[in-house]
């Protein structure tokens, strides 16, 4: 019943954003970067950082604060970023003070070596920036968050309990909120900034807490299919010596829909299901054959991804 409730509570909100958005003229123009073609409400994300308040209210603890005030910082930064734009130093200071909450949190810094903090910290901004990177389509972020937190869900169920049941429950409601509203034809908003940047910091807290409670890096396969894409295609732009701080319409995912003209909601539903599959394939064959499904995956990954080049040179 508490979660229906929530689920309701997280409606109303979407709703209350939507009239403030349309207020304040909070909306996406396409551009010749963009994979819209329409003007849009930008900042549905918000939802995200409304779940994580909710939860800290509801289930208030020492952790649950080090979480919000991660969160609320990125999502505050994002957010003016969405509307006016900040600058890259501000964003980038925002996700590491961010980051050093959540390390607080998941006991990073009592648990790894000192010499892999500074590591662990270049990964976890890369995490932070490539899914914000590729939230660029109707679905793809509440989609692909879906993806990583049902693997996630099934391992604390029924494998190993690492955290609070409602920390895993309250994004995916919030997730299924958010795709009412993104996952159309015509979406109704996209995510911004606030989006993906927030609801990046919560998979990135699920997952250091699980790798930590675990001591196995494994687990950062739930996220090898955005991994895959964004490494690639750096490696791809670094290639065609592009600046690669600058927006751009080179991931597979933009391929697919602005090139080869896959409907977006097709395309993202790729991503999930890969995913998904991947994290399967991890869960289940990991015991087995250990880190060596983690490399069969990735280098099947790889070798679709490489279809790109060949989508891109051929008569559409």
């Amino acid at each position: 019943m508490i979660y229906i409730l929530i689920t309701i509570i997280f409606f109303v909100a979407e709703l209350l954003y939507f009239r403030i958005a349309k207020q304040y003229n909070i909306i996406d123009k396409p551009n010749e970067r963009s994979s819209h073609t329409q003007i849009t409400l930008r900042g549905g994300g918000i939802i995200f950082w409304i779940a994580a308040v909710i939860y800290t209210i509801v289930n208030p603890s020492n952790d649950s604060f080090w979480f919000l005030a991660g969160i609320t910082l990125v999502s505050v930064v994002s957010f003016a970023d969405d509307i006016v734009g900040m600058s890259r130093k501000i964003r980038v200071l925002s996700h590491f003070i961010a980051i050093t909450c959540i390390f607080l949190l998941s006991n990073v810094f009592t648990t790894i070596p000192w010499w892999s903090i500074p590591i662990a910290y270049f990964a976890c901004i890369g995490v932070i920036n490539m899914y914000n990177f590729m939230d660029g389509i109707n679905g793809i972020t509440g989609l692909y968050t879906l993806s990583v937190l049902l693997p996630l869900m099934y391992i604390n169920y029924y494998l190993h309990h690492f955290i609070e049941n409602d920390f895993l429950v309250y994004p995916f409601l919030a997730s299924l909120v958010f795709l009412f509203f993104n996952f159309r034809k015509k979406a109704k908003c996209f995510a911004g900034d606030v989006g993906s940047v927030s609801i990046s910091i919560w998979i990135l807290t699920l997952l250091l807490v699980l790798i930590v409670k675990t001591n196995n890096l494994v687990w950062m396969g739930f996220l090898v299919v955005y991994g895959v894409d964004s490494v690639y295609t750096i490696l791809h732009r670094v290639y065609l010596k592009q600046n690669i701080t600058e927006a751009h319409r080179m991931h597979f995912y933009q391929i697919l829909a602005n090139e080869r003209k896959v409907p977006h909601r097709l395309v993202s539903l790729i991503y999930f299901f890969t995913q998904l599959s991947c994290s399967a394939l991890i869960i289940v064959l990991y015991p087995i054959i250990g880190w060596w499904i983690f490399v069969t995956i990735l280098i099947l990954l790889i070798a679709i991804y490489s279809l790109k080049f060949k989508l891109m040179n051929s008569p559409k």
